[in-house]
């Protein structure tokens, strides 16, 4: 992609930096909004994120504002790097400064309790007729690594394939690898669920358990969200993926994730709200724990990793007593739940 384009980047924490270092190496301008004038002002200044990604320095071509209109105004594309509690609120305000259809993006990774829609879903509902087309961005990838220009892949997955291909030239660089996937239910349900199985592994590790008790949170947590995500209509093998298990792998194993780092506060004792506290940024896997217990009451899919971790979360139940009850299920047999997720998932493409 040799055309410059004009990028609105919604959210100035860590991911939403990152990307927009991603997009500038590119030679695309970004304004990247935050909603703190007094943040996105020193930013400006010092061309530093000093609370969320301090290693990263700038370019000039990343110009932070907090007003939404600067934000907004003549971007050919806007991305939502918000959370997900904050996606309806930023649609909201976002209204009044489009004047036609245009292309979304979103990078966030959640669902929503209680309405139980996915970040695309809230989008549309919200934006409705001025949606051209929406493309979701997910996979294994840190902030803090890709400042650093590591190596990273990702999925994006749209509807359209002419706007996820669109999305994937925009993003592309050495460093930093974009697949496209039509699955864009998989792709949100994987990059959102996820987050469940890096709390319970970071109280595993809390708890001082090793690297038996990882694996099989990794391998069984895959199961259970490949069991609702092709309830939900999702692809199965999506779930084989970086969306999938690429992104479980990465968060589940790493220190920089912020799910697994307040997890490992839960196994260590801590309460909730002292964690939560504790950590100053947003911990989408607490929502989203409770969002995905409610979707398995609806969609009646067994979920026992996601069960014993909002008892945890939501009913007072200790880590450690939760372990001893998923320990002490009713035995039963690996293969036929593989087989009943490849049925429910129908032709395995």
């Amino acid at each position: 992609m040799e055309k410059k384009f004009s990028i609105a980047m919604l959210g100035a924490g860590s991911w939403g930096t990152a990307l927009s270092l991603v997009l500038a190496d590119n030679n695309h301008d970004v304004r990247l909004w935050g909603h703190r004038q007094e943040a996105m002002e020193k930013m400006k200044e010092t061309r530093i994120n000093q609370r969320y990604l301090p290693g990263a320095h700038l370019p000039e071509s990343i110009v932070p504002t907090s007003s939404l209109k600067t934000a907004c105004t003549h971007a050919d594309v806007i991305i939502f790097a918000v959370p997900t509690k904050a996606i309806r609120e930023v649609c909201q305000k976002v209204k009044g400064h489009i004047g036609q259809p245009m292309r979304f993006v979103h990078v966030s990774k959640g669902i929503e309790p209680d309405s139980l829609c996915r970040i695309s879903e809230m989008i549309h509902e919200e934006l409705g007729d001025l949606v051209q087309d929406l493309v979701v961005l997910s996979g294994p990838s840190h902030a803090e690594e890709v400042q650093l220009r590591h190596p990273t892949t990702v999925t994006v997955a749209s509807s359209s394939m002419v706007a996820a291909e669109w999305v994937q030239d925009l993003f592309m660089t050495r460093h930093f690898r974009v697949y496209t996937n039509p699955d864009l239910i998989g792709v949100e349900l994987g990059g959102a669920l996820k987050n469940i199985i890096a709390l319970a592994a970071g109280i595993s590790d809390g708890l001082g358990f090793g690297d038996n008790a990882k694996a099989a949170l990794i391998t069984r947590g895959l199961a259970e969200i490949a069991r609702l995500g092709t309830k939900m209509g999702a692809r199965p093998l999506t779930f084989s993926g970086l969306t999938g298990i690429g992104d479980l792998i990465v968060t589940c194993t790493s220190v920089h994730s912020r799910n697994w780092r307040a997890g490992n506060m839960l196994g260590k004792g801590k309460h909730l709200d002292e964690v939560l506290e504790q950590m100053g940024m947003v911990v989408e896997g607490v929502r989203t724990t409770k969002a995905a217990y409610q979707l398995s009451k609806r969609y009646d899919v067994n979920m026992p990793i996601t069960n014993a971790l909002y008892s945890v979360l939501f009913s007072g139940v200790m880590a450690k007593t939760a372990v001893e009850q998923l320990m002490a299920r009713t035995r039963t047999d690996e293969m036929e739940e593989l087989a009943g997720i490849l049925d429910d998932g129908d032709t395995v493409r």
